[in-house]
């Protein structure tokens, strides 16, 4: 797990722009994923963020990136926990339901529709691509914009120019855990 995807991959989230981010990278061994894992908690829970290992699948570990508060936040809302519960979650705690995504994601090829909800993208449009069945978008950035076009278009932009300028900061010799905002 290179500093490098970390970056390039979860910069808004590092940002506190973003609730979270998902990425996979390529590991040797399970141990030492496992402690590469450890010791970026180590450090960036210090600043509130999280990294959990939600799946391995050969050589690949797909790795979740957050800021526990803020998902917290999120999923205590009403309609986000109503939509959770007709979703198989069974509680709205967040390690819970990291849990629940996690063994949804092991147990098949397809990420959960729900995922959404855990990287930050409105309840409106993941309902609207559950119903559209992926089509009928109005634009597509980081999700499918179904609602609220002009203001989704404003995030994609700040997430892009979050994710710009700390690539550039991180080649200029800035660390991640300095980049990365305390909550």
């Amino acid at each position: 797990m290179s500093k490098e995807l970390i970056i390039r991959h979860c910069s808004p989230t590092l940002a506190g722009l973003k609730t979270g981010s998902i990425f996979n990278c390529f590991y040797e061994s399970e141990d030492e994923l496992n402690m590469q894992i450890d010791i970026w908690n180590n450090d960036l829970s210090l600043k509130g963020v999280k990294i959990t290992l939600l799946r391995k699948s050969g050589e690949k570990a797909l790795l979740y990136v957050y800021r526990p508060k803020k998902l917290e936040n999120d999923l205590a809302q009403a309609d986000a926990k109503k939509f959770l519960m007709c979703h198989g979650y069974s509680s709205c705690n967040v390690q819970d339901c990291i849990e629940i995504l996690s063994n949804k994601l092991i147990d098949c090829e397809e990420f959960p529709h729900e995922i959404g909800l855990f990287l930050g993208y409105p309840l409106s449009d993941i309902k609207a691509f559950i119903t559209n069945k992926g089509k009928n978008f109005k634009c597509v950035g980081c999700w499918k914009v179904y609602f609220n076009e002009c203001e989704a278009m404003k995030i994609f932009a700040k997430y892009k120019k979050c994710t710009n300028v700390y690539c550039k900061m991180f080649t200029q010799g800035a660390s991640i855990l300095k980049l990365t905002v305390a909550a």
